[in-house]
């Protein structure tokens, strides 16, 4: 019986604060107790981001919190984790990331069926406070519209 894919952590912030363009799946290269910690959920995403230098792509800022029974040999909870891409997928996202304002993004972390741990990467583009305006006053008109209609049956 295979297990269903279970999300570690969210960022829930990226979608707000950035126009999501295209959605790309990487495995992520951890350390043991890097892994025992995700497992416990100890991650945090915001203000996280990947770059693509030298031919290969980084995850930067991410926190995992040292594992508690890992004593001497815990990691550093901000380190420079390597992103496992295909080689195609890499310069493809590499070719869109040079244009201007786009930038990757982590949306999720989460185990698959299999237990590996992967991230949610995102090709985005910045969001404008105007645009932000404009995407709360969209929800809102939508809840009112749902709130009416409900009313009405």
């Amino acid at each position: 019986m295979a297990r269903a894919a279970r999300t570690v952590a969210e960022n829930r912030r990226a979608r707000h604060d950035y126009f999501v363009e295209e959605v790309v799946e990487a495995g992520i290269e951890l350390r043991g107790t890097e892994v025992k910690s995700l497992r416990l959920g100890h991650v945090n995403l915001r203000d996280s981001h990947a770059v693509i230098q030298h031919g290969e792509c980084y995850l930067l800022n991410c926190h995992i919190s040292p594992y508690e029974p890992g004593n001497r040999w815990n990691h550093d909870p901000y380190r420079t984790r390597k992103l496992l891409l295909h080689r195609r997928e890499l310069r493809a996202l590499y070719a869109k990331v040079r244009q201007q304002g786009y930038t990757l993004v982590p949306l999720r972390v989460y185990f698959t069926e299999r237990g590996r741990a992967k991230v949610e990467l995102a090709l985005a583009r910045g969001k404008k406070q105007y645009d932000k305006r404009a995407a709360a006053a969209e929800r809102e008109a939508a809840r009112r519209i749902d709130r009416a209609l409900k009313h009405r049956r």
